[in-house]
């Protein structure tokens, strides 16, 4: 059993549609935090989960550009609620490739491991991702799926940006690398690639949370791109 975890805003017009079609062939029940939505986002979360068990948080305000980690915090106890026995933790622009859908079964009917971690590949369009000396989240290996421990004592680190999806103490868990990846469409259209730039300039304007190398390679126009084959690991 699987419970989906994620937080969503403004996606009725992004990828949304296509997050949840693929997280529906794999996942028991979903906690999603609506973080202020002023689109048609909560409806269809709803119309898109509604052969699924489902619990939609809507925050009136939004909190992820105030104080990220207080969201990501509501996120978490949202989703251990009724002890779930694996959480995968998804953005709203990332999907597994198809090959996982039918393979996360034997990752999770095991007894020895209770984390797992993926790499996560940076799309710049449809069909390809982006590599070169700083843009390489898929050299790295991040966790995303999670077998709760309600006895563990999970902690948080407190980071106004770019704060942690899930515990930062996870690794102490016992846990393996998974051979699956994720697709990362958030920088796959100019228009988020221009607004990302922008806002994390503003936000962070020194690069005390993130890479100001990366966010001012951002915008570049000759990015190095590498044709994506799915399933080929």
């Amino acid at each position: 059993m699987i419970r989906l975890s994620m937080v969503v805003k403004n996606e009725e017009t992004r990828y949304l549609t296509r997050v949840l079609e693929s997280a529906k062939k794999y996942i028991s029940d979903a906690v999603i935090i609506d973080d202020g939505s002023t689109d048609n986002t909560v409806a269809l979360c709803k119309d898109l989960l509604k052969t699924v068990p489902h619990t939609i948080i809507e925050n009136r305000l939004s909190n992820f550009h105030k104080n990220e980690w207080e969201l990501r915090f509501q996120q978490w106890n949202e989703t251990i609620k009724n002890n779930p026995d694996w959480i995968i933790f998804l953005d709203a622009d990332e999907i597994f490739e198809d090959s996982f859908a039918t393979g996360v079964n034997d990752l999770i009917n095991v007894t020895d491991c209770d984390l797992y971690a993926f790499r996560l590949y940076d799309f710049w369009d449809e069909q390809h991702y982006r590599e070169d000396s700083i843009w390489r989240a898929h050299a790295i290996y991040r966790p995303f799926l999670l077998r709760y421990k309600k006895d563990f004592p999970f902690e948080f680190k407190k980071t106004t940006l770019h704060s942690f999806r899930m515990p930062v103490n996870v690794f102490e868990l016992p846990h393996r690398c998974s051979k699956y990846r994720l697709k990362h469409y958030g920088w796959a259209r100019e228009e988020d690639r221009i607004a990302k730039y922008n806002l994390y300039l503003k936000l962070d304007p020194n690069g005390t949370y993130g890479s100001l190398a990366q966010y001012m390679s951002i915008l570049d126009p000759t990015p190095n791109l590498v044709k994506w084959e799915e399933n080929e690991a």
